[in-house]
């Protein structure tokens, strides 16, 4: 699939007038080296809250990382391919390794993806079906549903033959 995701971000001019910045393709993707298909398209990032308006540089003009920095957010489109493309055949330390979060990784877990972060994350599906897994069971998720993500271990997986597209946005929260 590898969905190209146009980003328009507003700011303001010289005058204080509200202006379009940026429009174009996001450029801040990265393709999971021991994931293929696995993408994460990050599209604005905060470092503080609330948040400070006024700059006009590209806030997610640097290298992915899973979780947002100390008291911000990240805002990142996720596209899993299907489990058969990539189960059975990845290396999640590396993986999770490559994108600065190795501590996140359950490395005890049944599944090899379980991992946990200290986020809270609101996930919206766009595209496609996919499987959130937890400690206790799964759920499927279906385009226009909402997953509220608190800090849990949990997992991904698409079983069809289709990729899934993710809204995300990951916020900065105290350890459970």
């Amino acid at each position: 699939m590898s969905s190209k995701i146009r980003r328009v971000v507003s700011g303001h001019d010289a005058r204080g007038r509200s202006t379009v910045l940026f429009d174009g393709y996001a450029t801040t993707v990265k393709e999971m080296e021991s994931m293929p298909g696995l993408l994460l398209t990050d599209l604005w990032e905060t470092d503080t809250s609330p948040v400070d308006n006024s700059a006009d540089v590209d806030a997610a003009a640097r290298p992915v990382r899973l979780e947002p920095p100390a008291n911000g957010s990240i805002f990142r489109m996720v596209e899993f391919p299907p489990d058969s493309a990539w189960r059975g055949n990845s290396d999640a330390e590396k993986a999770f390794l490559s994108i600065g979060a190795p501590s996140a990784h359950q490395r005890a877990s049944g599944d090899p993806m379980m991992h946990k972060t200290d986020t809270i994350d609101y996930l919206v599906v766009v595209k496609g079906e996919i499987y959130a897994i937890l400690d206790t069971g799964e759920v499927l998720l279906k385009p226009g549903d909402v997953f509220v993500q608190r800090g849990t271990v949990h997992s991904w997986s698409v079983r069809g033959n289709e990729p899934c597209l993710l809204a995300a946005i990951l916020i900065d929260a105290r350890p459970v």
